[in-house]
């Protein structure tokens, strides 16, 4: 079954940046879930997928405007320490989460004073040329509820 709008799939992958080191793998634990054509990965990725079938192995390189975007200079914001989840003690260069309005987003400790943060809210990913190795583990039609919720249900998707 090739792959298309209002499908779930499932897959793994691996992603490589410019300097070909492995940033994130999915080997090893559940195969990642989407609703195909609903927006739930990157669109470049989600455009090479279209028309595989379970069993495809193959590798696409991706381009900032087709993963997290460029990166945007003034995405600096200061925001109370307390506000950081994920650590302790914080330290330049380390993920943290924040609550926004828009539900939780990942953002990268600029600098740390006392009270204060300042936080690079750029995907930390943006602004990178991405290589993913992909395993097309499945395909299958989306149930009806998945299709009135958007997303795919289930391991490596998402559980209510």
């Amino acid at each position: 079954m090739p792959i298309e709008k209002n499908q779930v799939v499932l897959f793994h992958y691996s992603v490589r940046d410019e300097q070909d080191n492995v940033v994130e793998n999915s080997h090893g634990g559940e195969p990642n879930a989407y609703l195909h054509g609903h927006g739930g990965i990157i669109k470049g990725l989600e455009e090479a997928l279209e028309g595989r079938d379970a069993g495809d192995t193959f590798s696409v390189t991706v381009t900032p405007d087709k993963a997290y975007g460029p990166r945007k200079p003034d995405a600096i914001q200061r925001v109370p320490i307390k506000h950081l989840m994920g650590a302790k003690r914080w330290k330049a260069g380390m993920v943290a989460q924040v609550q926004t309005e828009q539900g939780p987003r990942h953002v990268v400790v600029a600098k740390v004073g006392h009270k204060f943060a300042d936080v690079d809210t750029n995907h930390p990913m943006a602004g990178r040329t991405l290589t993913f190795d992909i395993e097309v583990i499945d395909v299958r039609a989306a149930t009806s509820e998945e299709l009135a919720h958007g997303h795919a249900h289930g391991p490596g998707g998402h559980h209510h």
